[in-house]
C-alpha cells in the first residue's frame, strides 16, 4: 500500500529511532525502513521530512532521510522487471520538489541532494527532465551567494555524472549543455575571482570585528563557489569539446592565462596573511593546487592549443622556476609542487610535441591535417629548447637529485616508526601522490630526453657522492644522504647509464662493500643497494651473477623490514629473469625459503604479503627440484591460506603459487593433498567468491594432470563442476580440460559414479554456448565415446541429438566457426557409427529427433542417416587425418546397410574411403597418449573394412550393386582396386 502524508509522523519516528545508540531501538527501525523502500510514496515522505521548515534544527534526522532517499534513487528510480519502481507521477513530484528546495543551509544535506539530482538527471535528462538546466540557469540570475553556491554544487555533480555517458547522442547532449553554460560560468568565474582578490587584499590589512567575521563568511562562500565554478569549467572543457588532436579547434588561451594569474597571486608571499587568515590561506593553497591540476588536464586533452606561444612558455617557465628555486611557503605546499612537476613531466614526454621525421610529397600544395599538427609540434619543440637550454637541463637534473631525492628528517622519522609503511609510500605508491616519487618520475623523463647530455652528469654526481662518503661511514650526514640520492638516480635509469658505468666494477668496488657495514644507519644505503641490484638485473653478467645472488640473500637478512622488502622484490626480478642460473642459486635455496617465510610472518600490510608471495611463487616455478622443501612449503601454504580469509587478491596469489607447487611436485603431488584438497574444495564450492573461481579451476586442473591416480576426494569434487557451469560459461575452456582429465584419470569408476552429472553437464553446455564453446567441448565428448562406446552414447542421447541438428541445419558457407562445428560434430557421429552402429541407427530413427529437426526447418521426409552421409562426404576434407579415417570407416559401414540410396553415392564413398593417411597421434601426457594408441579406430584396417563391407553390399543389392560399380569413374575404380588389392 502506498505511503501518504498521514504516514509522515511514523516516518519521522522511524528515522529518529534509526539514529538511536540502543540496538533494540535502532534495529526494528532500520528493518521497517528497509521494508518500506519499495513502497510508493516512500521517497515523497522522505522529501517532506528533508524540506519541513519545523525540522530545520533536526539536522541528523534530515540527513538520514536524504541518505535513504539517495539509496532509493539508486535502486528504484530506473524501472526494472523485478521491481515496481517509483511511479511516473511520483517522479514528477520529486523532481519539482527538489528544484524548489535549492537553498538548503546544511552543507552535508545540500551535498546529498546534489548527488540525488545528478543520479536522476543521468536517467531522466533530457527526455523526462528537459527543463533542468534552463531552470537552474534562470535561478542563478537572482540567487544570493548561498543559493548560487548550492546551484553550482548541483551543476558540478550533474555535469560530472552526464560527462561519463558514452553514447553518441549523450555526448551530443553534453556538448549542447556546454554551449549553454560555458559563457555564464566563465563570466561568473572571472567576477568571483576579482571579488576574492579584492577581499584578500582587504583581509591582509584588517583583522578582527564581528562585521569582518560576517564578511569573512560571505567571502569564504564566494571562494567555495569559485572553486566549484573552476571544477565545472574544467568539466566543460575536458568533456564538452572534442580533443584538439582531432580538430585543432579549441580556443583556450584566455582560460589558461586567467587561471595562471590566480596562481601568480601576489598575496601568496604575504606571511601576515598566512598567519592571520589560516582558513583562507589553506583555501588559497588548495585552489592553486586545483588550478594546476586543471591546467594539467587541459594540456592532456587539448595539447595543441596548450602549445600556443602565449600559454606553454608561461606555464613551463613558472613551473620550472618553482621547482628550481622554490620560495619557503611554496615548498610547504607539497601538493602544489607535485602538480608543477607533473606539468613539466607531461609536457616533456608529450608525443604531440615530438617532431616526426617523415617525408612529404614535393608538389603537394594543400597542407594536410597531420602536417598542421606537425608544424605545431615543431614550434613547441623549439619553444621547449629555448626554455630548457643545455645548462638549465643540467641544473634541473642536479636539483632533482640533490634536493628532491634526498631524505628529509620527517622521512627518517617515518621510516623509523614504520619501515613497512615507508617502503610502500616510497617505492610502490602512485608517482603523482608523493613529492619524491614525482621528482623521480620527472627525472626519468628528463634523462630519456637528454640521455647523452645527462649520462656523464649523473655518473659524476655518483662518483662525487661515493668519494665523499666511504662505506665505513656510520653517521647520517649530508654526504651519506647525497650518496643515497645518487644511488637512487643511478638505479632508475639503468638502461641508459650502463653505457657510462660498468656494473661489475661498481658492484665490486662499492656496492658489495656497503653490505659489510652492519651499522643500523646503513639501512639507508642498504635499501638503495637492494634497489639497484633489482633494477640493473639485465646488465648483470654471468661472472657477477653468483655474487649478486649472495648479496640479495644477505639483504634479506637485514634487520630493517624496509630493506628486506626491497631485497625481496629485487630477488623476484632475478628469479624471473631469462638468465636466471639455478645451479648458482641452488645452495642458497634453503635459507631463501626460510627468509621469505619469515618476512611473510613479520609484515602486516596486504601489499607486502602479496609481494613476498609472488617471489615464493616464481621461485617454485623456476626451480627444478622442490620436493626437498615440500614440507616447509606445505606448512607455509596452510598457514597463509588460513590467515588470508576474506582477502581475495591475496588468495588469488596463493592459488597461483599452489598451482606452481603442484606442477613442480609432479607425480609426487599426493603428499600435499592433506593441505591442498581442503583449499581446493573451499575454492570450487558454489558459495566461494567469484573472483577466486578461475584460479581455483586452474589449480583443480593442475592437480588432476599431475595426479598419478584418482583418489576418492578428487572423485567426489566433480559435481561442483556442474554447479559452476550452471552459474556461468566464463570458464568453459578450463572446465572441458577438467572433464577430460577426469575421464582419462578416473576411467570407468568415474563414469559409473558421475554418469548423471556428465549427462547433465554436456546437455547444459551443448545448445547454450557459441561455436567456440562447442569446439572446446566436442573433443571431450569424443574421448568419452572412445573410452565408453557402449555406455556413453545412450547416456548423452539428448546432447547427441543437438549435435545432429547442428550438422543438418543452418548454412556455414560464410562462417568458419559454424563450418568447424559441423566438421567436428560429423566426425564425432561417425565415431559412434563405427563403434556402436546399432545405437546411431536407433538415434537417427527416434521420432523426437525428427520433430526437433522439423522445428529447425529440416524436411521431414529426408532420411537422417543418409543426410549424415552427405555431411561426411562434404566435410571429409575439412577434418584431421585421424577424423578422416573415422569418417572413411563410417562410410564403409554405410555400405552394409539396407539402403538402396547408398548406391547412388557409391562413387563419392569410394573416392573418399580409399584416400587414407596414418592418424596423427597428439603428444600430451603419457596416459592420454596410451589411450589414443589403444583407440579401437587405430586397430581397425580401413582397407579391410571397405573390402569386407563392399562384399556385404554386393550380396545385399546384387545386380544393382554391379551397375553402380560400373558407373564409377575409371580413375576412382582403378584407385579402389589398388588400395583394396582387388584383381
Amino acid at each position: 500500500m502506498a505511503l501518504s502524508a498521514s504516514d509522515l509522523p511514523a516516518m519521522y519516528s522511524l528515522l529518529t529511532n534509526s539514529l538511536s545508540g540502543e540496538q533494540s531501538v535502532r534495529k526494528p527501525a532500520e528493518t521497517a525502513l528497509a521494508q518500506s523502500e519499495n513502497r510508493s510514496g516512500f521517497c515523497s515522505c522522505l522529501m517532506e521530512v528533508i524540506t519541513a521548515k519545523d525540522l530545520v534544527s533536526q539536522v541528523d534526522v534530515r540527513l538520514m532521510a536524504s541518505v535513504y532517499f539517495k539509496n532509493s534513487i539508486n535502486r528504484y528510480w530506473r524501472n526494472k522487471r523485478d521491481s515496481t519502481g517509483i511511479s511516473n507521477e511520483e517522479k514528477l513530484h520529486l523532481r519539482q520538489k527538489l528544484l524548489s528546495h535549492l537553498r538548503e543551509e546544511n552543507y552535508q544535506i545540500a551535498l546529498t541532494l546534489s548527488v540525488i539530482i545528478s543520479k536522476i538527471a543521468r536517467i531522466d535528462y533530457p527526455k523526462e527532465w528537459p527543463e533542468l538546466f534552463s531552470f537552474l540557469a534562470q535561478q542563478l540570475q537572482s540567487a544570493d551567494i548561498l543559493t548560487s553556491h548550492r546551484i553550482f554544487m548541483i551543476l558540478y555533480r550533474t555535469l560530472k555524472e552526464l560527462s561519463t555517458k558514452r553514447l553518441t547522442s549523450d555526448q551530443r547532449t553534453f556538448a549542447e549543455i556546454c554551449t549553454q553554460f560555458f559563457d555564464y560560468s566563465w563570466h561568473l568565474w572571472q567576477t568571483d575571482m576579482q571579488t576574492i582578490l579584492h577581499g584578500f587584499s582587504t583581509l591582509a590589512q584588517t583583522f578582527g570585528g564581528s562585521a569582518a567575521e560576517l564578511h569573512h563568511d560571505d567571502l569564504y562562500l564566494t571562494c567555495e563557489r569559485w572553486f566549484l565554478c573552476s571544477k565545472i569549467i574544467r568539466q566543460l572543457i575536458i568533456s564538452g569539446f572534442p580533443s584538439d588532436a582531432k580538430t585543432l579547434q579549441c580556443h583556450l588561451e584566455k582560460i589558461h592565462r586567467c587561471y595562471f594569474r590566480v596562481i601568480l597571486f601576489k598575496d601568496l608571499k604575504d606571511s601576515s596573511f598566512r598567519d592571520h587568515q589560516p582558513k583562507f590561506w589553506d583555501l588559497l593553497k588548495r585552489a592553486c593546487t586545483k588550478l594546476m591540476k586543471i591546467l594539467v588536464a587541459i594540456q592532456q586533452r587539448h595539447p595543441y592549443s596548450f602549445g600556443d606561444k602565449c600559454v606553454l612558455p608561461l606555464v613551463m617557465e613558472f613551473c620550472l622556476s618553482k621547482i628550481l628555486d622554490p620560495e619557503p611557503q611554496i615548498m610547504s605546499s607539497e601538493q602544489f609542487m607535485i602538480q608543477c612537476m607533473v606539468m613539466v613531466k607531461t609536457i616533456l614526454e608529450g608525443k604531440e610535441y615530438k617532431t616526426n621525421m617523415t617525408g612529404r610529397v614535393v608538389d603537394e600544395n594543400r597542407v594536410t591535417f597531420e602536417q598542421m599538427k606537425q608544424n605545431i609540434s615543431s614550434t613547441v619543440a623549439g619553444l621547449l629548447t629555448s626554455l630548457l637550454p643545455t645548462d638549465r637541463v643540467v641544473l634541473l637534473c642536479n636539483v632533482l637529485i640533490r634536493r628532491y631525492f634526498v631524505l628529509t628528517a620527517s622521512d627518517m622519522e617515518e621510516w623509523y616508526q614504520n619501515p613497512e609503511s615507508f617502503y610502500h609510500e616510497q617505492d610502490s605508491v602512485l608517482w603523482s601522490e608523493k613529492l619524491r616519487p614525482c621528482a623521480e618520475a620527472l627525472y626519468i623523463v628528463l634523462f630519456e630526453n637528454h640521455s647523452q647530455l645527462l649520462g656523464p652528469v649523473v655518473v659524476s654526481i655518483l662518483r662525487e657522492a661515493m668519494s665523499g662518503c666511504p662505506s665505513a661511514v656510520n653517521e647520517i650526514t649530508p654526504e651519506l644522504l647525497l650518496k643515497d640520492a645518487a644511488y637512487g638516480a643511478a638505479a632508475y635509469i639503468y638502461y641508459e647509464l650502463s653505457n657510462y658505468l660498468s656494473f661489475k666494477d661498481w658492484f665490486n668496488g662499492a656496492l658489495s662493500l656497503e653490505l659489510t657495514n652492519d651499522h643500523p644507519n646503513m639501512r639507508i644505503i642498504h635499501r638503495k643497494v637492494a634497489l639497484i641490484l633489482g633494477q640493473w638485473v639485465s646488465e648483470i653478467k654471468d661472472d657477477t651473477r653468483r655474487a649478486v645472488y649472495c648479496a640479495l640473500i644477505r639483504l634479506l637478512q637485514d634487520n630493517d623490514l624496509c630493506v628486506r622488502l626491497t631485497a625481496c622484490r629485487s630477488l623476484y626480478f632475478h628469479i624471473e629473469d631469462a638468465n636466471f642460473n639455478e645451479n648458482e642459486f641452488l645452495d642458497l635455496l634453503p635459507v631463501c625459503w626460510d627468509l621469505c617465510f619469515k618476512v611473510v610472518d613479520e609484515v602486516q600490510e596486504f601489499d607486502s604479503k602479496v609481494q613476498v608471495l609472488n617471489t615464493i611463487s616464481v621461485l617454485i616455478a623456476r626451480v627444478t627440484e622442490v620436493t626437498p622443501y615440500a614440507n616447509k612449503l606445505m606448512l607455509f601454504f596452510q598457514k597463509a591460506w588460513e590467515e588470508s580469509s576474506g582477502e581475495s587478491i591475496l588468495q588469488i596469489q596463493l592459488l597461483t603459487a599452489l598451482k606452481n607447487f603442484v606442477v613442480a611436485l609432479g607425480y609426487q603431488s599426493p603428499k600435499s593433498y592433506g593441505m591442498l584438497l581442503p583449499i581446493l574444495q573451499s575454492g570450487i564450492n558454489v558459495t566461494s567468491p567469484d573472483e577466486l573461481l578461475e584460479d581455483c579451476m586452474q589449480l583443480w586442473e593442475a592437480t588432476l594432470i599431475n595426479a598419478p591416480s584418482m583418489v576418492p576426494e578428487l572423485l567426489g569434487y566433480f559435481p561442483c563442476l556442474v554447479e559452476i557451469l550452471e552459474r556461468s560459461f566464463d570458464h568453459l575452456k578450463v572446465a572441458t580440460n577438467i572433464i577430460e582429465d577426469y575421464v582419462i584419470l578416473g576411467g570407468r569408476e568415474f563414469l559409473s559414479l558421475h554418469e548423471s552429472s556428465v549427462a547433465k553437464l554436456l546437455d547444459l553446455v551443448v545448445g547454450n554456448v557459441n561455436d567456440r564453446g562447442l569446439l572446446s567441448v566436442i573433443p571431450v565428448i569424443d574421448i568419452l565415446i572412445q573410452c565408453f562406446p557402449m555406455e556413453v552414447p545412450q547416456l548423452i542421447s539428448s546432447t547427441l541429438q543437438k549435435l545432429i541438428i547442428a550438422c543438418l541445419t543452418g548454412g556455414d558457407d560464410h562462417d568458419p566457426s559454424k563450418a568447424a562445428v559441423k566438421a567436428s560434430s560429423s566426425a564425432l557421429l561417425a565415431r559412434i557409427l563405427v563403434m556402436n552402429t546399432n545405437y546411431l541407427a536407433q538415434l537417427t530413427s527416434d521420432p523426437s529427433l525428427s520433430m526437433h529437426l522439423q522445428k529447425s526447418g529440416f524436411p521431414g521426409e529426408e532420411n537422417i542417416l543418409l543426410c549424415l552421409v552427405d555431411i561426411w562426404l562434404e566435410k571429409v576434407d575439412n577434418v584431421t587425418s585421424f577424423q578422416r579415417k573415422t569418417i572413411g570407416l563410417a562410410l564403409s559401414i554405410i555400405l552394409t546397410l539396407r539402403l538402396p540410396q547408398v548406391l547412388d553415392k557409391l562413387d563419392q564413398i569410394m573416392s573418399d574411403s580409399v584416400c587414407t593417411s596414418k592418424p596423427h597421434v597428439p603428444s600430451k601426457e603419457l596416459r592420454r597418449r596410451q589411450m589414443k594408441l589403444s583407440d579401437p579406430i587405430n586397430q581397425i584396417s580401413l582397407e579391410n573394412s571397405v573390402r569386407d563391407n563392399l562384399q556385404t553390399c554386393s550380396a545385399l543389392h546384387g545386380e544393382s550393386f554391379n551397375a553402380a560399380i560400373g558407373r564409377l569413374h575409371p580413375a576412382v575404380l582403378n584407385q579402389l582396386k589398388q588400395a583394396l588389392k582387388m584383381p
